[in-house]
């Protein structure tokens, strides 16, 4: 039935997973709408009781991805390449970079960028268990110290664990563009079977409610800088409007592609990003600003151990469960998304250079960010008028910060434009980028995909958010806020797995001797792209296969410290732990060689 109306609909996809994650997300909004108190209050026990619980969990777990990620860049598995040996990065530096900040935190940088100081600043974080006095200098000391937490280091693991797993599997393994093929060494051909369309609808859900909460606090602070600028009331329906403004030019961006649109956008917004942080700097208070963000840098450094495990324990104030636990749980649920835009964006690049570089360049702009926008708000509050707090802390204008801070800087009506011109295209390209990976995740591939698909999940993000903030305002927002902690539980689960599941693969294929030598891969596709392509006289299917088929035999795999006394033959390999029928049991089949024989073919 499915096919039929996949068919019908002259689609190029995956019916199950197509239309398994679409009927979720509709089923969600008609459930939020028909059904909103008894799914609000079931949602809130079971968010409560996961705060309660596994808040530790969250925190623990994105520590541990933190340390693997270093682990892999600095083993000898550093120098593998995402891709062919000899092919170089797909983009330039700079264009990469700026696609990795637009696609990532960048409209999440223009969202708290002073509200995120400003909030911790007026509430000390560890007030109850240090006895930090709000508003003080230890109080921002304190802000800063959190703020770099939740935004640098930390922020961007949760994006290049996945990452780093989608761009070897795709890039190396020649594996379908899906969360599922991360889990190949796991369960083998079971990625193209039910376990593996589950997790794939898992992720591209998770991708559309990550985003659309994302998009909707960006219409919240797009319609308050549009209100103190053109003095437009804050309203659901001018919320509305601006949603359908964002979605529509993403769906624009969506039809121009990768080269012509997304990074286009974002190479403009990250100039335009740079020049108001100058401005910032240059017409405020700049040696204070320095000074403060490299002292700040420091002090986060040498807290960084600590603030990586407090779980909050002997004050238990609940800050922890409503900043940091929510922060990565939301953080997590949209990581598939930023995952496989940036391994799409990274070919060609070594496991040691795509590591450093998204885990460090990033994160160092956001501590330039920050910094800049931290301390100069802290300059206002200290030295200058203030407001900031008593707008942002205790009138809880969070979406208004940013506007809030720019009335204390020259020409406030043409840097406040220019701020909500940022916020629109950071969000654009954000929904432009989710939209196209969302596509790519259903289908499987990158080929030949129609353009109706790529628009429909444009749409789709643009209708979850707007539905709730038309149907009950920030409550609906609030509700799925709740949805995303519980949805992103499953993602930090996957996490250790994927950690296993990218480390069993490189061993796998690599040689031990510092030459890293390593086997081939036959092209992937989904069993239903691959019979279609079978039956198009245009397409060579010599070369592609479904159930994942290497071209040649591994390495062998052994220890370099201790001496080897006899062959020990090709463990581990895939056909060996998914019980294929392909594989071959080559210790039969190969004559007994010496050492000195064996160190010759590795050669």
């Amino acid at each position: 039935m499915l096919t039929r109306l996949h068919d019908f609909m002259r689609l190029r996809t995956s019916p199950p997973i197509f239309f398994g994650s679409a009927a979720v997300i509709i089923a969600f909004v008609v459930g939020t709408i028909v059904f909103t108190e008894p799914l609000d209050a079931a949602v809130t026990v079971a968010s409560e009781w996961l705060y309660a619980n596994l808040g530790w969990f969250y925190i623990l777990g994105l520590t541990l991805f933190l340390g693997f990620l270093i682990f892999i860049a600095l083993s000898r598995f550093g120098r593998v390449k995402l891709g062919p040996h000899d092919e170089p990065p797909e983009h330039s530096g700079p264009a990469w970079f700026a696609m990795l900040f637009a696609a990532g935190i960048g409209s999440i940088l223009m969202f708290w960028g002073v509200a995120e100081p400003i909030s911790h600043f007026g509430e000390p974080p560890r007030e109850p268990s240090l006895g930090i006095t709000p508003e003080s200098t230890a109080a921002a000391e304190d802000a800063m110290n959190f703020t770099f937490y939740h935004f640098t280091l930390h922020t961007w693991a949760i994006f290049t664990l996945p990452a780093l797993c989608f761009a070897y599997f795709i890039h190396k393994r020649n594996l379908p563009p899906r969360v599922s093929s991360i889990f190949q060494p796991i369960i083998g051909e079971g990625i193209h079977g039910p376990i593996g369309r589950f997790i794939d609808i898992v992720a591209i859900v998770g991708t559309v409610f990550g985003i659309a909460v994302s998009l909707g606090l960006g219409a919240l602070q797009i319609n308050s800088g549009i209100n103190q600028v053109f003095g437009i009331p804050e309203s659901a329906m001018w919320q509305l409007i601006i949603i359908g403004v964002v979605g529509g030019v993403a769906m624009i961006s969506v039809a121009l592609g990768l080269d012509r649109g997304i990074k286009v956008l974002s190479n403009i917004n990250i100039w335009m990003a740079i020049a108001l942080l100058v401005f910032i700097l240059v017409t405020g208070s700049t040696l204070f600003v320095l000074k403060g963000t490299i002292e700040s840098f420091g002090s986060y450094l040498m807290n960084l151990p600590e603030l990586a495990l407090w779980n909050d324990t002997f004050a238990d104030s609940g800050w922890q469960t409503d900043w940091t636990v929510f922060y990565w749980a939301w953080t997590i649920s949209w990581s598939p998304f930023v995952g496989i835009f940036i391994s799409r964006i990274s070919r060609g690049r070594t496991i040691r250079g795509f590591v450093s570089g998204v885990l460090l360049v990033p994160a160092g702009f956001s501590v330039v960010w920050f910094g800049i926008f931290g301390f100069s708000a802290f300059d206002i509050e200290l030295h200058g008028d203030g407001g900031l707090v008593e707008s942002v802390v205790e009138q809880e204008d969070i979406p208004g910060a940013l506007f809030a801070f720019l009335e204390h800087y020259p020409a406030v009506g043409f840097t406040s434009v220019i701020a909500i011109i940022l916020v629109i295209v950071f969000f654009i390209t954000s929904v432009d980028s989710a939209a196209l990976v969302a596509d790519t995740m259903a289908n499987g591939h990158e080929d030949f995909n129609p353009l109706g698909q790529r628009i429909f999940w444009a749409i789709a993000i643009a209708v979850v958010t707007a539905t709730l903030l038309v149907f009950s305002g920030s409550g609906g927002l609030e509700a799925l806020e709740k949805i995303i902690v519980l949805v992103g539980l499953p993602f930090f689960i996957m996490g250790y797995f994927q950690m296993y599941a990218v480390y069993r693969a490189l061993r796998e294929d690599a040689g031990e001797l510092p030459q890293v030598r390593m086997r081939r891969w036959k092209k992937v596709l989904p069993p239903e792209e691959y019979e279609r392509r079978q039956d198009e006289d245009e397409h060579d299917t010599s070369e592609i296969v479904v159930e994942p088929e290497a071209l040649d035999d591994p390495p062998v795999l052994r220890d370099p410290y201790i001496k080897q006394t006899r062959n020990t033959g090709t463990h581990g390999t895939l056909s060996a732990r998914t019980g294929s029928t392909k594989h071959t049991d080559h210790r039969q089949e190969r004559p007994p060689r010496s050492e000195e024989q064996g160190r010759k073919d590795s050669e």
